[in-house]
């Protein structure tokens, strides 16, 4: 009996060793994926890393909305809202400042001022689409239709000390105004009889061919006129041509 046991064991050792053989080679199979992913990939729910541009929590790439809307054309500084808003111009001053006033989106016209005799407001309204830019004041001169030069002409006495910015501004649909005080003193007897009065709006970029001619009627007397500069009101254009003391130079 014992010789036939013998064996028996031998072969259940062998088996047995086999078997922990197999299992310690499947483990170690099973192993390797398993490890090699836990080194690889981050846990489950684990966020990835992160570029140090993120830190600040903003986001890495921005929506299509916001890239869309980064990508247009920022409105001008100092622009306003309504049908002043217009790419370049509108209430914009600093595009007004470098774009002069197109004489054909300019609207001008000249009438009494409601009582005061011997005053006239010259009226520049701008027609165009966007804003530009007048000369501080207009360039007017007194004379007679018949007059075949300006020889003998008469120039209103202006505000003196002009300065500060380039150009009058005139937003869209504003109208720039000056006034002219044809006989400050009201004298008669000693007074120049005219019957025009011509005005250049934008004397700095308009050619003298762009003058325009406004009747004043029969012998009006003109001593010593004087004329403001251009002024969002009548009130302050009429402030402005009280303070006229220097002679006309163009």
């Amino acid at each position: 009996m014992s010789v036939r046991r013998r064996p028996l064991i031998l072969s259940t050792a062998l088996v047995a060793g086999a078997v922990l053989s197999l299992a310690a080679c499947g483990s170690d199979g099973a192993s390797s994926p398993a490890a090699g992913g836990s080194v690889s990939s981050p846990p489950t729910g684990a966020p990835a890393a992160q570029p140090d541009s993120l830190t600040s929590g903003q986001p890495a790439a921005a929506p299509t909305s916001s890239t869309s809307a980064s990508s247009r054309p920022s409105a001008p500084a100092g622009a306003t809202s309504g049908a002043n808003n217009k790419p370049g111009g509108g209430a914009d001053d600093a595009y007004a400042y470098t774009h002069p006033c197109d004489k054909q989106k300019l609207s001008i016209r000249v009438t009494p001022r409601p009582g005061a005799t011997g005053q006239r407001v010259i009226e520049v309204r701008n027609t165009g689409a966007t804003a530009c830019g007048l000369s501080h004041y207009p360039l007017v001169y007194l004379d007679t239709a018949k007059s075949s030069d300006r020889t003998a002409s008469v120039k209103p006495l202006i505000p003196g000390g002009l300065g500060g910015a380039p150009a009058y501004p005139l937003s869209v649909g504003q109208t720039a105004y000056a006034v002219i005080d044809l006989n400050p003193e009201g004298a008669s007897t000693s007074a120049t009889r005219v019957d025009e009065l011509n005005v250049l709006a934008d004397p700095e970029h308009m050619a003298n061919a762009d003058t325009l001619n406004f009747p004043l009627g029969s012998a009006t007397p003109v001593l010593k006129p004087k004329l403001g500069l251009y002024r969002s009101t009548v009130t302050d254009a009429v402030t402005s041509m009280t303070a006229a003391d220097t002679p006309t130079t163009s």
